[in-house]
Order: structure tokens, then C-alpha cells, then sequence
């Protein structure tokens, strides 16, 4: 019998390039959407309307699904963190999950692993030496205590009892979306500097990899709990560096001075100016195999000249 994934968030950078994925390997999958009018042209793609705040949901779709992936929430770094745009960032992480784990309860279901996008930021946005693993506790700042929410509300979907798997993204290198093509405008003209102190480390992983991460979990009963969703680690001095070298452009500006972007970003500006490293021993010790380990490479290949 065709296996059925629904997700979450499926038309967002990480969502696309899993649905093509899964698609690729026979499953079906059904992407939940606020919109009613939206529909598919690939048969083995549907659409299913959702309305989080009105707690509306299919049920036959829920209950139908073999397995679940959830990737929807606001974008971290899309909007200045009012105390408005933190709820939001927050809710529409935590708030899906509950309208899923509530449907599921009290119903027979075909589920067998609900699977869950988590961040890096659970450690906090900090530079330290630490090399941060899934054993670590959440820090105490903001993106820690939204991760850790998060996380949380998935291990109320473990009590069910179903597997259930959480995974602590860095930065997702592609193309076409995420934090990549805004991070190379000012390179294209010459004008690529490090932030800040340059220290800061940047946990990376390329969008194919993720993908591929997220089939694995899947398919392999043996995943279970969080994991560090992470192909290296790089300082921000050293990813600026590799990106002029990929894109052929000169690297030579001082650094930016961390209250200029401060003064433009607000708090926010964290994400730019901190980060620590990351293990992805837990990962490698599944047998999951990286395509992309060298940065330089991985760059070349998405936007190299």
C-alpha cells in the first residue's frame, strides 16, 4: 500500500524540496494550506484546507496519514521582534501541533512518526566554545525558549504513544530561498563583509541534505527524539569568505560593525552577531550519509560561477 505523508508548511523552501522528494520515492502527500482554492496538478500531491485559529482541520486527511512532517511556522528572521511578532513567531509553531495531537487523540489513526522542524536556537543565541549536543538544555533567551515550546508540544504528540522525531536545523543552504539569497546581495557587488565580531559560528546544512534527513526519519523506525540537523559548523569571518571565493567577487571590506545592525534590526539582530557550534554526531552515528560536508563546495554548487 502507498504510504501517505501529510505536511505542514509544505510550500515553504524546506516543504518544496521535500514534497519533490517523497514524491520521487512513491509516497503521496497531502499539504495542509489556509488556502480552499488551491490545488494540484501532480497526482500524488493533494491539497487540504486548515484554518489553525478556527481549530478546522480535515480529519479524514489526519487520521488517514501514515506518517506526519511539520515545518510551518513564521519566519524567524521575516519581521523586527515586537512582542506581537514573538507571539506569532511562537504560536504558529506550537499552536499546529496542538490541533493535530488534539484530533488524534481520541480517534483510531494510521499514524506511525510524527516528524518536527526544531533549530540550532534552541541552544541560544550565544557565542561560546561549547559544541552544543542534543543532550544540552535549551538556554534561556528567546530563541531557546521558543525551541524548547516547540519541541515540547511534539513530545505531547510521543505520549500518544507515536514516534516522534525533532530536528534542530541550522542554516539551510539553497538556491532559490531561505537565508542564502539575502545573504548574497551585497556580495554580488563587491561589497561582502563579516558581521560583527566575525566569530560567531554558523551551523550549515545544504536544503538536498535536510531533505534527505527528514526521508530518513521517515523510513527508519529507529530515529527517535532530537538530532542536530547540521553538516558543519563555520564561523561567520570564514563563511563570508568562502561565499566571495564561490561567487568569484572580491573580499576586502572591514567588518560591519554589530550596533549598525543593531540599530537597523533591533534584538533580532542576535541571529546575525551570535551562534555557537553544533554536534552532528548523533546524526552520523544513524549511518545517514551527507552529500554536502565542504562548504566551499556546497556554495559552488548552489550559486558558483
Amino acid at each position: 500500500m502507498t504510504k501517505k505523508i501529510l505536511i505542514t508548511g509544505g510550500t515553504g523552501l524546506v516543504g518544496t524540496a521535500l514534497t519533490e522528494l517523497l514524491v520521487e520515492k512513491g509516497y503521496l502527500v497531502t499539504i495542509l494550506t489556509r488556502d480552499k482554492n488551491r490545488t494540484s496538478k501532480h497526482p500524488n500531491i493533494t491539497y487540504s484546507f486548515w484554518d489553525i485559529d478556527k481549530g478546522i482541520i480535515d480529519k479524514d486527511e489526519l487520521l488517514s496519514a501514515n506518517y506526519i512532517v511539520h515545518l510551518a511556522g513564521a519566519g524567524i528572521a521575516d519581521k523586527p521582534w515586537s512582542s506581537n511578532r514573538k507571539k506569532e513567531i511562537l504560536d504558529s509553531r506550537v499552536e499546529p501541533i496542538r490541533l493535530i495531537h488534539n484530533s488524534l487523540k481520541n480517534n483510531a489513526h494510521q499514524l506511525k512518526a510524527f516528524i518536527s522542524a526544531s533549530g540550532v536556537g534552541y541552544y541560544g543565541a550565544i557565542t561560546t566554545n561549547t559544541i552544543f549536543d542534543e543532550k544540552a538544555s535549551a538556554a534561556n533567551d528567546f530563541l531557546g525558549k521558543t525551541c524548547l515550546q516547540w519541541e515540547q508540544a511534539v513530545d505531547e504528540i510521543a505520549e500518544l504513544p507515536i514516534r516522534t522525531v525533532k530536528l534542530r536545523t541550522g542554516i539551510v543552504l539553497a538556491k532559490n530561498g531561505g537565508a542564502l539569497p539575502k545573504m548574497m546581495q551585497p556580495f554580488k557587488f563587491g561589497l561582502g563583509a563579516a558581521l560583527g565580531t566575525g566569530k560567531q559560528i554558523m551551523p550549515w546544512i545544504h536544503i538536498d541534505d535536510l531533505a534527505q534527513f527528514y526521508v530518513a526519519a521517515i523510513e527508519n523506525d529507529n530515529f527517535n527524539g532530537a538530532y542536530n540537523a547540521i553538516a558543519g559548523n563555520v564561523s561567520n569571518k570564514d563563511f563570508s569568505k568562502t561565499l566571495s571565493k564561490a561567487i568569484n567577487k572580491p573580499f576586502w571590506l572591514p567588518n560591519v560593525p554589530s550596533f549598525m545592525l543593531k540599530l537597523f534590526l533591533g534584538e533580532m539582530a542576535v541571529i546575525l552577531l551570535e551562534g555557537s557550534a553544533a554536534s552532528n554526531q548523533k546524526l552520523l552515528q544513524t549511518g545517514f550519509k551527507l552529500k554536502f560536508t565542504n562548504l566551499e563546495e556546497a556554495l559552488i554548487k548552489l550559486v558558483g560561477k
